[in-house]
């Protein structure tokens, strides 16, 4: 790694004086990092001043992190929060007040405020991007703090103020921004406050099963898994609620050891019109293999194929093959691998060159990989470090991918990365 690092390799650089500094060498990790930190590049100052910090030189990072904030976005973040940490909160709720337009920014401000006896301060700010008129709005068009973002902000300074109620109120004025990674602020405040049968109610109606999930997580945590399943039993009119919900009730019923009704829940909707997306069907096959019943699902499989004229798209393939594996035919799944219509691809190339790792014959994975390097590389990086060819495998990482540019049409991609 050293060696690597002192090549110019960036993220051996960051990773060695990471590696210097808990051995107590700080200096020598200073070192490291100091030509790219010359450059003025600001991963590298963001690198170093975490280290300063953690070393007890929170003076020192903030020094070091000071020019870069004018840049605003995530240096001006890190920066405040920084400030923040260290004693320094006014100054950081200043600078971070003249970013509120970004989110990411404005997410610092609200927590940065926290105990900073300026909550009003920072909630006037966020009622000003707020328009008295929440109206639907071309999402697309739009630049600064989202309406939504801000509301969601503001309802989260009315929760730490104990105004629950107002929080409630804010958040049930949401248009289109209602969840963020998949969780629901507003369910996740019902959750909170133990206020459950808003939340049942809330879940009933919310579009996306987000509220649903939480429901059902609260329920599974008390004890009652049986109120959990019947939340997940219970899709609305939504037909993302109906797929998604059907999964995450599967989980729950493996999760609990009911693997068969697990597979009875996925079978039910990958046999629905228009349900066997690769998703689902991606689901109920890892259950099947799961579940020691890969001979029901290679079953499944062929049935799903006949509705399809017998055609197979390695989407589905792919699964066939695990499954195949899984009833001990790994020979026959490398060789049936080899002789689909789209075997020469890179992505299938991955997939067989799993197959024959897994067979113990890493050497032809490697040759297997060889032929879509690009695409392959750490997967193929990896098959070499098992080999023990460990300078084979530096060297196909450092490998500078060849740009592609395709050209633009009016089609679809027929292949995948879709």
């Amino acid at each position: 790694m050293e060696f690597q690092a002192r090549r110019g390799e960036w993220f051996c650089a960051r990773e060695w004086a990471r590696l210097l500094g808990d051995q107590g060498r700080q200096a020598e990790a200073l070192e490291v990092l100091a030509p790219y930190v010359a450059t003025g590049w600001w991963p590298a100052a963001h690198a170093q001043a975490e280290l300063l910090e953690s070393w007890g030189r929170a003076e020192e990072a903030i020094a070091l992190a000071r020019p870069h904030a004018a840049a605003g976005g995530l240096s001006l973040e890190f920066f405040g929060r920084l400030l923040a940490r260290h004693g320094h909160q006014d100054e950081a709720l200043v600078l971070l007040s003249a970013g509120i337009e970004d989110r990411l920014i404005a997410t610092a401000l609200v927590e940065v405020a926290e105990g900073a006896g300026r909550d009003e301060d920072i909630a006037a700010l966020l009622v000003a991007r707020i328009p008295v008129e929440h109206r639907r709005e071309d999402l697309s068009c739009r630049s600064g703090l989202h309406p939504d973002t801000a509301i969601g902000l503001l309802a989260a300074i009315r929760e730490r103020q104990g105004r629950v109620d107002d929080a409630i109120a804010l958040l049930r004025t949401r248009q289109h921004i209602t969840a963020v990674n998949g969780h629901d602020q507003l369910a996740d405040l019902f959750a909170r406050h133990d206020r459950i049968g808003e939340l049942r109610g809330y879940a009933a109606s919310e579009y996306h099963g987000h509220a649903a999930k939480r429901l059902a997580e609260v329920l599974e945590g008390r004890g009652d898994v049986e109120g959990a399943i019947a939340v997940y039993r219970e899709p609305g009119d939504s037909p993302a609620r109906l797929h998604h919900g059907s999964v995450r009730l599967a989980e729950l019923l493996a999760r609990r050891g009911r693997g068969d009704e697990a597979i009875a829940v996925m079978r039910v909707v990958a046999d629905s019109p228009g349900g066997a997306e690769d998703w689902i069907v991606d689901t109920l096959c890892t259950l099947y293999a799961d579940h020691s019943r890969a001979r029901d699902g290679l079953a499944y499989l062929d049935t799903l194929t006949a509705r399809r004229d017998g055609e197979e798209e390695w989407a589905f393939f792919r699964l066939r093959l695990r499954l195949l594996a899984g009833c001990g035919s790994l020979d026959d799944a490398i060789a049936q691998a080899r002789t689909h219509p789209e075997r020469d691809t890179w992505y299938a190339a991955r997939t067989i060159s799993d197959l024959l790792a897994e067979a113990g014959r890493t050497e032809e994975a490697v040759t297997a990989l060889e032929a879509h390097p690009p695409a392959n590389s750490t997967v193929l990086a990896g098959h070499l470090v098992d080999l023990g060819r460990i300078k084979d495998a530096v060297a196909v990482l450092q490998r500078e991918p060849e740009p592609v540019v395709p050209p633009w049409t009016d089609a679809f991609p027929t292949e995948p990365p879709f």
